[in-house]
């Protein structure tokens, strides 16, 4: 949602609810020149009034944690987000398996994502993964043999890598690799859960270095994440 005096636009924040028990906070701005005003406040009322009683989750920059820690969220474990031109690995024995993702692997794909992510999102990863004109994903394996996947996706700047979700960490290697040539030379960004010891090595290997951090932090219980399958989190906006 998006905070406007007339037609000024001045602030946004999003709040996507993934089924009745998890919903993910993001996009919280407000412009500089509306700050201190009481604007900032109305967006984040709006945003968890739309959350209503459901788990919420969010990945906060180091400025603004101590500001979510007052509103009730606590930090769950730490991410770095790795960047630079990388250096694409060799593919290692799951190379043959590595395949572009297509309608008939959705729906194995959807049921490997819901036993890693702690909401339902159906909806938004046949959305993420089924369109190859904005993204290109990778999977290893199929039906009910998923192994990992991982997803590529042009920005304004480079590619960003998200999610990278894999079994062990020689799968994900292998669909790094295959993400990586996806961007031929243009510099790629990871979002690596630290508590992922060979997501940091996997990561460093390929040359990237951390630029930024944030906490994965939540209202409410944490749920339980198996984060030696994280080895790229999906979106620091969306969850």
């Amino acid at each position: 949602m998006v905070g406007a005096i007339g037609e000024v636009p001045v602030g946004c924040i999003s709040v996507v609810r993934y089924g009745e028990s998890f919903a993910f906070l993001g996009l919280y701005m407000l412009h500089p020149e509306f700050r201190g005003r009481g604007y900032g406040k109305q967006l984040w009322n709006k945003g968890m009034t739309l959350a209503g009683n459901r788990v919420v989750g969010l990945d906060g920059v180091v400025a603004q944690q101590d500001y979510y820690r007052r509103h009730g969220f606590e930090t769950a474990y730490r991410t770095l987000r790795y960047a630079g031109i990388a250096k694409v690995p060799d593919l290692g024995d799951q190379a043959a398996q590595v395949v572009l993702v297509t309608n008939g692997k959705l729906e194995g794909l959807v049921h490997y994502d819901a036993g890693i992510f702690p909401g339902l999102r159906h909806s938004f990863i046949r959305a993420w993964c089924g369109a190859p004109e904005r993204r290109t994903t990778f999977i290893v394996g199929g039906g009910s043999r998923v192994r990992g996947y991982g997803t590529i996706r042009r920005c304004f700047h480079g590619y960003k890598i998200g999610p990278l979700f894999a079994n062990k960490p020689d799968v994900a290697r292998a669909l790094l690799a295959r993400l990586l040539a996806e961007a031929e030379g243009a510099p790629v960004y990871l979002d690596v859960p630290v508590d992922n010891a060979q997501g940091i090595k996997l990561a460093e290997d390929c040359g990237l270095s951390p630029v930024f951090e944030t906490a994965r932090m939540y209202r409410g219980k944490a749920p339980e994440i198996p984060l030696d399958r994280v080895f790229g989190v999906t979106t620091l906006e969306l969850g």
